[in-house]
């Protein structure tokens, strides 16, 4: 067994899918297949089952996992030692949709401060040892550190006759709400939109591209007060009754806790918040 045999079953347990591990490891099918067959060689055990689509995993790779996380960080830490580095400590992170740009950049000032042998490697999605996510992106066996909570706010474009100056309290039926109907929030907004169809002058895949349709002037939505703030052409309105909140945070598996870097970033987040004025 090396280090390689465990670079690949880490892919295919993150993944559960043969050939998106073989994209991540930059390797072919065969020639992962190959390599995790020699590991269930050595280690006498089926680590995962072919299904149609993906992978399942086993009892005895859910065992194995934790473990081979660890040896691969001390194997990449002890590699950094010979190449100078260290003092160094390597964290792969991924930031899934629609985060403010306001949030993300405070939470990186805030760990590259923090931690300065921070070495991030950031990426998109739901990637890496940990991620910037909404507390409704995490899965059931993960953990989440909370760094932010804010509240839903009305967006409007800026021509919209609600957002002109002493227009704030002139509450009037919308008929041009823009819906995000595949959205976590969606459900809990149903009660603003209104039963009446006409009520919806469209709809978005994501609260960012719901963002652009305000912006753009198609109609008024319910986003993220950091997430509309940040956007010209947009004027915010706070909701005149009691709006939907989020928390943004760090998510995580339990056992990724065992990574020295994320432990540390998640000591450092623990004991200095973010400060509120960010999502603002």
């Amino acid at each position: 067994m090396d280090v390689r045999h465990l670079k690949a079953f880490l892919a295919v347990f993150e993944e559960r899918n043969i050939t998106a591990a073989a994209q991540r490891l930059f390797i072919s099918q065969p020639t992962l297949s190959v390599t995790i067959k020699q590991l269930e060689d050595e280690l006498g055990v089926a680590l995962f089952v072919r299904q149609p689509r993906g992978v399942e995993v086993s009892g005895e790779a859910r065992v194995l996992y934790p473990q081979a996380r660890r040896m691969v960080a001390e194997a990449e830490a002890l590699s950094r030692l010979f190449r100078g580095r260290e003092n160094r400590i390597a964290l792969e992170l991924g930031v899934e949709g629609d985060i403010a740009d306001s949030q993300i950049e405070t939470f990186l000032r805030m760990a590259h401060q923090g931690l300065p042998g921070l070495l991030l490697t950031l990426q998109e999605g739901c990637q890496g040892e940990g991620r910037l996510a909404v507390e409704e992106m995490c899965c059931e066996d993960e953990l989440f550190l909370p760094l932010w909570e804010e509240s839903y706010v009305m967006a409007l474009p800026a021509a919209h006759p609600m957002a002109q100056p002493g227009k704030e309290q002139a509450w009037t039926p919308i008929e041009d709400w823009i819906t995000c109907p595949q959205h976590d929030s969606h459900q809990r907004l149903m009660a603003l939109y209104g039963r009446s169809p006409q009520s919806v002058a469209g709809h978005a895949g994501s609260l960012t591209q719901a963002l652009h349709m305000v912006a753009a002037g198609v109609g008024v939505a319910m986003l993220p007060q950091s997430l509309a703030a940040e956007r010209s052409g947009v004027v915010i309105r706070e909701w005149h009754l009691p709006a939907p909140t989020r928390r943004v945070g760090l998510c995580f598996a339990a056992q990724a806790l065992a990574l020295p870097a994320l432990r540390a970033l998640h000591e450092y987040f623990q004991a200095h918040r973010p400060p509120q004025t960010a999502a603002a």
